[in-house]
């Protein structure tokens, strides 16, 4: 194997890896991309059971 193939892969997966921690960073630090709706404190409409115990 050249040298030449040997720092072109290095230089390949370095930059596979920076990509990879970069969009990570992106992902992290860009505005919120979840499209659910702002509901905010629901009341409880459930049934309470009768039986008090634990299980």
């Amino acid at each position: 194997m050249s040298i030449a193939k040997i720092i072109q892969s290095i230089t390949d997966g370095t930059t596979q890896v920076f990509t990879y921690i970069l969009g990570a960073a992106k992902r992290i630090f860009s505005p919120r991309d979840d499209n659910y709706p702002e509901t905010g404190v629901q009341p409880f409409e459930g049934d309470i059971s009768e039986d008090k115990r634990r299980h």
